[in-house]
């Protein structure tokens, strides 16, 4: 049996798998992440509801950087070890993964019908691949080509610096550097990113801000805004939106190049399925594709959105299925041989 989990600042989801069948969960459950003091926490009282399976191997996707079977979560006052994870779990194949990593590793299970193409002149071809994922902040991974094989890697490149192309994004970014200092392309291309544009257009006289939005919960901020814009409510919020799908676009693009992704960009996270139609209305993909002479290497590249919210469950999948794996082949080193 394996235990799978995609950790999140809201919600985990967790699930368990029988090795005979990785097509569906035995059990499966979504908890609230706030109730719980730790990770561990969380993970023994849904096991303490299926006492009778034996976990054989775990791996969770979690946000935040990973180092040394550890993470920091950015979003819970959590600190995630593996080898506590381990102990909660009576399992000693246990391993935490970045959540956007997961994802990378999710691509190997995720059907077709999950993807939606945003480029039509994009040629499937092997090579490395390359995920950016939007939501509460900007994840991105790496994917390697090693011939037909594809091995994922974390990075943070949504904590570097953005980078304004325009005179509107100027004025853009020298608004967030006197409100926060330094500038990360994740303080525009996420949900605070959203929330974050709204507010310099508002304060720029730029249109006339809802109240719903002004007055409202601000949780809700950005799925308010991105709402009253594809319903054609606010022009404000509309002139939001089209901004922040231009800097997905461009960031993309950046990430293309950066990791000579010619195997495909994957668009993951809570944001771009939710915006699909103004994804594809045009802007963002002449974002991603005004490289100058980059331009005909990234008209090739496949750019496609992940439409399930199961990636990262099926990424950590991945990960413990080779967990499961590694421990089979180190079984066999240690037989002695007759």
């Amino acid at each position: 049996m394996i235990l799978v989990g995609d950790v999140g600042g809201t919600k985990t989801y967790l699930a368990i798998f029988d090795t005979a069948d990785f097509d569906t969960p035995v059990v499966q459950a979504t908890l609230f992440s706030p109730r719980y003091s730790s990770l561990e926490g969380l993970v023994s009282e849904f096991l303490s509801y299926h006492k009778k399976f034996a976990i054989n191997a775990a791996a969770f996707g979690v946000a935040g950087y990973v180092h040394d079977g550890t993470v920091t979560t950015p979003n819970l006052p959590w600190t995630v070890r593996a080898k506590n994870l381990a102990e909660a779990i009576d399992c000693e194949n246990v391993a935490l993964v970045n959540d956007v990593e997961a994802n990378a590793y999710g691509l190997e299970l995720v059907s077709a019908e999950d993807l939606i193409d945003l480029n039509p002149e994009g040629v499937e071809r092997d090579g490395n691949r390359a995920v950016i994922s939007p939501g509460t902040g900007l994840g991105q991974a790496g994917i390697f080509a090693m011939g037909r094989q594809h091995m994922p890697f974390a990075c943070e490149g949504g904590h570097t610096d953005f980078a304004p192309r325009t005179e509107l994004e100027s004025e853009l970014m020298m608004y967030l550097h006197n409100k926060f200092g330094r500038v990360s392309v994740e303080r525009v291309v996420s949900g605070m990113g959203l929330s974050n544009i709204y507010d310099f257009l508002r304060d720029a006289g730029r249109g006339t801000p809802p109240a719903e939005i002004e007055f409202g919960e601000p949780s809700a901020k950005s799925r308010l805004i991105s709402e009253m814009a594809q319903e054609g409510k606010s022009e404000l919020c509309s002139l939001a939106l089209n901004m922040f799908v231009s800097l997905l676009g461009a960031e993309a693009g950046n990430l293309a190049l950066k990791m000579m992704a010619v195997g495909g960009i994957y668009l993951g996270g809570g944001i771009p399925p939710k915006i699909i139609t103004k994804l594809k209305e045009g802007s963002f993909l002449e974002s991603f594709l005004n490289k100058g002479r980059m331009r005909p290497l990234l008209e090739k590249i496949p750019v496609k959105v992940i439409m399930t919210d199961r990636t990262a469950m099926l990424g950590a999948l991945v990960v413990a299925k080779g967990l499961l794996i590694q421990h089979h082949d180190v079984e066999l080193d240690k037989t002695p041989a007759h």
